[in-house]
């Protein structure tokens, strides 16, 4: 009776899905900007017009062959050719083709780039498309990749030892559980034994044979893709990607058929609790397996917005709970979606304080049970809607506002996993179509179908520690059976039907106004002190950005009240504002894109934010209330300090995190307030003396300074900064931070430390000292420097030597409390080679300084600093950030705002005055080198 009952309900869902595969009516529409085709060989190609970045085109090769294509001594080579790739290929001998794409402006990492995964490899590439040249060279580099990588042995052999360091970067505990518990949780599955980052051993010793293997199976025209979005003519590209791609010979019919691999389904729970004793954290998977469900119709469309919905509101009810004094997460989530191969997930994470895994298991499983038993509230659908609907309609004002990278990552997946490809208009109507008729007997009757006990598997994770004991198996399985059994009440929806704001304020006059009509900035003065300063644009028709600063911060307080002054701002985000508490607060905003947020820093305390233009009034109202209506809550305090309490518990643990720990005691001295917070520290911070310290830092904002950037008028602007910013309280008082004289340890400081089971030694390498140039040109020369380093350290450590995945390199300079520079080198690599990597690195910065810095190199640089600028200069992001540093720095200049005057002091910058900078800032005057390896290295 159960399977005919079964059939009555399902059948008719069937029969409406296998109609609407056929009927037009049900068809997913396709983007109309978007041209697509395939050649006679088998290769796809989709092209886009965007005109977001300018001069600039995405270019994309995706290949639909992973990991999971490796025969078995294979395993790493997927990810192997990847690498292989920027090694050498007919049109670019071996370092030929970063060095091309370095001389034209692209930089290496976030412009040029590639990844593996079990299924798939896509290249990415950004290119210039200001001059025709450029594009069609972009275009030959996907062409070589696509049929023509060289595979020299000597350049293999060499990057045997990159791609062994990238795997070893991740080594550690996290690893080490991960590959004990993948085997358990996807048993039997192609997907549990091949990892794309590979074995170690198998990259070190596998034939050239081999790895050329790989590359003639798989990178064949039926199994790629060719995608360029940018600032093109579509036809002309069109033209070319015929032209290029079209002679590439198609596969052979013996070709090997391309697999799909499966992933076994169980009827048991399968429970896997690990422990290590260099983990730092407590976490709980959840995880139900389902058949995978493809988008393929206008039904599965609406079906993928119910289950948006539920993941909102699910995820809704977990972060309240984490707002408790004790709370039973301190992170949590659920969500429905896309797991590995054949499977879609209905996957529940948690982390959770130490020895509270069961606790955190079994919150987990009740809320499930609460929503199979109860559902959703209809208030909870309805704010659900409505977030939904405001990120659908943020989305088509931004619609010509997007960047080609994403764009362009979008269009990957059509050909890799068949997803549709609506545009963003197509896909709001859909959203306008199917929204209203969603009931909450669509979505409660997810929970029905998702949470099963067939193909469910628990994973739990922690620290291996003494005195903390982690369940076993049939506690867990215990628990499973009872939470069937538990009294679970209905979730209740607490929400305030308040005004935001329930006070009139008059607005205030504007004292002082300039116009820096070079870069279209407004400085004006309001009469109670504060200052704005206003760049309206036009890149992005669905943003304002905010940020303010004022001089003080935390160190006008003693070190005993260092963490009430450095943790109240946090503590007033958990608590809410004003009547709401943060629960409230956030259902109050419900289809409101605001956020705005305190801070109070070393040096300074301020307020960040941004809206949409439509709510750019409660920005204002939020500012307002930080300062005037800062909510008091001890739980929300207690729930602060219990997370953070979870959170530092056994961090370092880690060896990664003890050796960051150790590096900035020996750099500063064990300087309190440069250290990770102890358990101590924290059950000092009395809320009320916390609350005394917010107060006098936002008691008077007579000495504020406002940023505003984004898409505003001055005429809808004016009045809301008079409005509100106007009211603010002010006293105007004078007041400067003060200097603590928290300064890097001065002289020659090398200390090694032994800590760790994986076998990876940690680097960190410091030069300091004073810093006196701030001229604007020779500013950018110690970025110049910097960068310049950068390239050589990466050829000699990466390509030559084969030592390192990656190498960092980083200058930072402050003016404030005192004029001081510091430059950062920092690696990992295989602890025995750690003295000739230093030796190698040492090197190549002693070259700059006593021989100099080739004409190529400058070339690189200065392309690549200028491409970066004219980028950045059409962001939101960067103008706020070079406003705010302009006057915080009080550099009281907005010349190099303006790209022809930084193009023209870049390129005025030589190299004999990048050589000069290094021979000033290299210096073993004051120097810092850590060196961390792992225990069986101690020797």
């Amino acid at each position: 009776m159960k399977k005919l009952l079964l059939c009555s309900l399902v059948l008719p869902f069937l029969l409406t899905n296998v109609i609407a595969q056929s009927d037009p009516m049900y068809q997913i529409p396709t983007d109309p900007t978007v041209r697509s085709g395939k050649l006679d060989n088998g290769i796809h190609y989709y092209i886009q017009k965007n005109a977001k970045p300018e001069n600039r085109a995405e270019l994309r090769l995706a290949v639909k062959a992973g990991s999971t294509s490796e025969d078995d001594d294979q395993k790493g080579v997927a990810h192997f050719v990847e690498h292989m790739a920027f090694n050498g290929t007919k049109n670019f001998k071996k370092s030929e083709l970063v060095d091309y794409l370095e001389s034209v402006g692209t930089k290496f990492g976030p412009d040029l780039n590639a990844y593996t995964s079990f299924d798939e490899t896509v290249y990415m590439l950004q290119a210039r498309t200001d001059t025709l040249s450029y594009l069609k060279k972009g275009l030959l580099v996907l062409e070589d990749w696509a049929s023509a990588i060289t595979f020299e042995d000597e350049e293999i052999d060499k990057e045997r030892g990159v791609v062994e360091s990238e795997w070893r970067s991740g080594l550690g505990p996290d690893q080490r559980m991960f590959y004990k518990y993948l085997p358990v949780v996807y048993k039997d599955s192609r997907y549990a034994e091949r990892l794309p980052i590979g074995d170690p051993e198998t990259i070190n010793t596998v034939t050239y044979e081999t790895v050329r293997r790989f590359y003639k199976d798989w990178y064949r025209p039926d199994l790629m893709a060719v995608i360029v979005v940018g600032d093109i003519d579509v036809d002309l590209m069109e033209k070319e990607i015929k032209e290029r791609f079209s002679k590439i010979p198609a596969a052979a019919k013996e070709a090997r058929p391309m697999k799909k691999y499966k992933i076994p389904r169980h009827e048991d729970t399968r429970i896997v609790v690990l422990s290590d004793p260099e983990a730092s954290f407590t976490r709980v998977q959840l995880t139900y397996k389902h058949d995978q469900q493809k988008t393929k119709n206008l039904l599965d469309m609406r079906r993928n917005i119910v289950h948006s919905l539920y993941n909102r509101m699910i995820n809704s009810r977990i972060a309240e709970l984490t707002k408790a004094a004790e709370p039973p997460l301190t992170f949590g989530s659920w969500s429905y979606g896309s797991g590995f191969g054949d499977l879609d997930e209905y996957r529940g994470f948690a982390f959770v304080a130490e020895g509270k895994a069961m606790k955190g298991l079994k919150t987990l499983l009740v809320e499930n049970e609460r929503v199979l038993r109860h559902g959703f509230n209809q208030s909870e659908l309805d704010r659900a809607k409505t977030e939904l609907m405001k990120r659908s309609e943020s989305a088509l004002k931004e619609k010509d506002k997007l960047q080609s990278r994403n764009l362009a990552s979008r269009l990957v997946y059509p050909f890799l996993k068949g997803n549709p490809l609506p545009s963003i208009e197509q896909r709001h109507e859909l959203n306008q179509k199917f929204m209203p008729d969603i009931t909450l007997e669509d979505v409660n009757a997810l929970a029905k179908n998702w949470i099963t006990e067939e193909n469910r598997s628990i994973v739990i994770t922690a620290v291996e520690k003494e005195g903390i004991s982690l369940p076993i198996e049939d506690e867990i399985r215990d628990l499973l059976e009872k939470v069937k059994d538990l009294d679970i009440e209905p979730y209740e929806d607490e929400t305030s039907d308040a005004p935001l704001l329930d006070v009139e304020l008059a607005e205030t006059k504007i004292a002082d106004a300039k116009q820096f009509e070079d870069v279209d900035v407004t400085e004006l003065t309001l009469a109670n002190g504060i200052k704005v300063v206003l760049k309206p644009t036009d890149f992005k028709n669905d943003e304002i950005l905010m940020q303010a600063f004022s001089p003080g911060g935390h160190s006008l307080y003693s070190d005993e009240d260092y963490m009430n002054a450095s943790t109240i701002t946090s503590i007033i985000n958990e608590a809410g504002l004003g009547e709401f508490n943060s629960v409230q607060l956030g259902k109050k905003l419900t289809g409101k894109k605001v956020r705005v947020s305190p801070y109070i820093g070393e040096l300074f305390e301020g307020m960040s934010g941004n809206a949409s233009p439509d709510d750019l009034e409660t920005l204002f109202q939020l500012t307002y209330l930080y300062f005037t209506n800062p909510r008091k809550d001890e739980t929300a305090k207690q729930s602060f300090i219990s997370k953070q309490k979870s959170i530092f518990a056994n961090l370092i643990s880690n060896p990664q995190y003890w050796f960051y720990d150790q590096s900035s005691k020996v750099k500063y001295q064990d300087n309190p307030r440069r250290n990770w917070p102890s358990e101590e520290a924290y059950a000092k911070i009395d809320l009320e003396r916390a609350f005394e310290i917010y107060n006098d830092r936002f008691s008077d904002a007579s000495d504020f300074t406002f940023f505003f950037v984004g898409s505003f008028t001055m005429e809808q602007i004016k009045p809301l900064i008079t409005k509100y910013l106007g009211s603010l309280p002010s006293t105007s008082r004078e007041e400067e931070w003060k200097d603590l004289d928290i300064d890097l340890v001065e002289g020659k400081v090398e200390k090694n430390f032994v800590r760790g089971s994986a076998p990876k030694a940690l680097v960190e390498v410091m030069w300091h000292g004073d810093y006196d140039a701030w001229e604007t040109k020779e500013v950018y020369t110690y970025t110049f420097m910097i960068d310049v380093l950068k390239i050589k350290l990466r050829e000699a450590m990466r390509e030559e030597e084969g030592g390192v995945y990656g190498v960092g390199l980083r200058g930072n300079t402050s003016r404030f409390p005192e004029p001081r520079h510091s430059i950062t080198m920092s690696f990992n690599s295989e602890p025995d080679n750690v003295e000739n990597l230093l030796s190698i690195a040492m090197k190549e910065i002693e070259k700059v300084r006593t021989e100099g810095v080739e004409e190529k190199d400058m070339t690189k640089v200065r392309e690549t600093l200028i491409q970066a600028r004219t980028k950045a200069m059409k962001e939101n992001r960067w103008w706020l950030s070079s406003l705010d540093n302009n006057y915080r720095q009080e550099r009281n200049s907005f010349a190099t705002f303006n790209l022809d005057v930084y193009q023209s002091v870049i390129q005025s910058i030589t190299a004999a005055e990048v050589q000069a900078a290094a021979k000033q800032y290299f210096t073993q005057e004051n120097f810092i080198q850590l060196v961390m390896k792992p225990e069986e290295k101690a020797e």
